[in-house]
């Protein structure tokens, strides 16, 4: 069984203010290209296909475009697609029993009855069947009702997602994959060991943890959420990444897409299919001089090191003519947030540290107070 593993799309995108919209059509095409040339049995998208809960009518032609190519490139492979936390669940829950008839299983909402199970495709091999089991991003709220109907505390996110698996009857003898968008922690790891990107929601507190140990029953875990690549259960569970970089803290790194191989039970192979960008996303360092020497189309994050006073007008309109896809410009030498203007300084701290900036100080009451309202604002949107 051989299938592709990507994730985070974020169709719709804006990078500081910059569209991508033709950046990321031009990945989707090398994605589409690796279909029509690997011809995978199944393709993956595990969640955040697009960027807000509301895309723009842009972003849903993109993802048109992109399912329409794809079916055309692999005519035979199942097309698996969950939402993720950037996503609205129900938007993409739309026309869900219709669409798996045509090999496309667009699955946007959790079970929420007692009656309703994850989501299971069964495809089959020469070594036997493979199932697919789409789990789509799970807020608490969403579960409740039949992971822990009689509880009267708050159900974490870690319950709530074991929950639901402990529902389901996998048979560990049998090969079984688990697409799903959370963020799942190794036994024994704090979340700020893992490395994160600026692109990524967090939750104040980490509260959106999972424990890995909740993917054990799985031959591979195809996840999605985190924006760089990282493994986890000793390979058997990935992120892949995103395909494109969606913020300035994924300058420099490879993007690719997980081809995986399952054969018979307990083999499994995954090699990246690297993807190169219309317009990479790079962070130049140096003086004026240095900068403008390294003129380029890329999306330009400038860092001047200049010791002397610049004339900010004249510099801008250099930088601006050097790298028509310029991002933004920083002096190096402003390094505190305290240094900076209160509109540059907001812009560098979090949801938090900019409520408690302007509270003064609160107690650890009012900050577990303002951690939970912080948090049920993101998940509202």
């Amino acid at each position: 069984m051989k299938f592709f593993h990507l994730s985070d799309l974020h169709l719709g995108l804006k990078l500081l203010g910059r569209d991508l919209g033709e950046d990321q059509r031009y990945i989707l095409d090398q994605i589409a290209e690796a279909a029509r040339r690997e011809q995978p049995d199944a393709i993956l998208i595990a969640g955040d296909i697009y960027d807000k809960a509301i895309p723009p009518a842009e972003a849903v032609t993109l993802l048109d475009d992109f399912i329409v190519a794809l079916c055309a490139a692999a005519p035979q492979a199942e097309i698996m697609l969950i939402s993720g936390n950037h996503d609205s669940a129900a938007r993409l829950n739309l026309f869900r029993g219709l669409l798996c008839r045509q090999r496309v299983h667009m699955i946007g909402l959790p079970p929420r009855g007692p009656e309703e199970r994850i989501e299971r495709v069964h495809l089959t091999d020469p070594w036997g069947a493979v199932d697919f089991y789409l789990l789509p991003f799970v807020r608490p709220s969403m579960v409740r009702g039949i992971v822990e109907p009689d509880g009267d505390g708050a159900l974490s996110y870690d319950r709530a997602v074991r929950g639901l698996l402990a529902r389901e009857e996998i048979d560990p003898a049998a090969r079984s994959v688990l697409v799903s968008h959370q963020f799942y922690l190794p036994a024994g790891t704090q979340a700020a060991d893992v490395l994160r990107t600026d692109g990524e929601i967090r939750m104040v507190g980490d509260i959106d943890q999972v424990s890995a140990e909740a993917l054990s029953p799985f031959d591979y875990a195809a996840l999605g959420h985190l924006h760089r690549p990282t493994v986890l259960m000793d390979g058997r569970a990935r992120y892949c990444g995103t395909p494109l970089a969606c913020s300035v803290s994924e300058a420099g790194q490879q993007k690719a897409i997980l081809r995986v191989e399952l054969r018979e039970k307990g083999s499994l192979q995954v090699t990246p299919i690297p993807l190169e960008p219309l317009r990479a996303v790079r962070v130049i360092r140096g003086t004026l001089d240095e900068v403008l020497a390294q003129a380029c189309e890329d999306f330009a994050s400038v860092v001047l090191t200049d010791k002397v006073d610049l004339d900010v007008i004249d510099m801008r309109d250099r930088l601006s003519a050097a790298f028509p896809n310029l991002l933004q410009v920083q002096r190096e030498g402003l390094t505190s947030p305290q240094d900076l203007p209160w509109a540059e300084m907001a812009a560098q701290l979090s949801p938090f540290e900019l409520c408690a900036r302007f509270l003064g100080d609160p107690d650890e009451a009012a900050q577990a107070l303002l951690q939970d309202v912080i948090n049920a604002v993101k998940e509202a949107q």
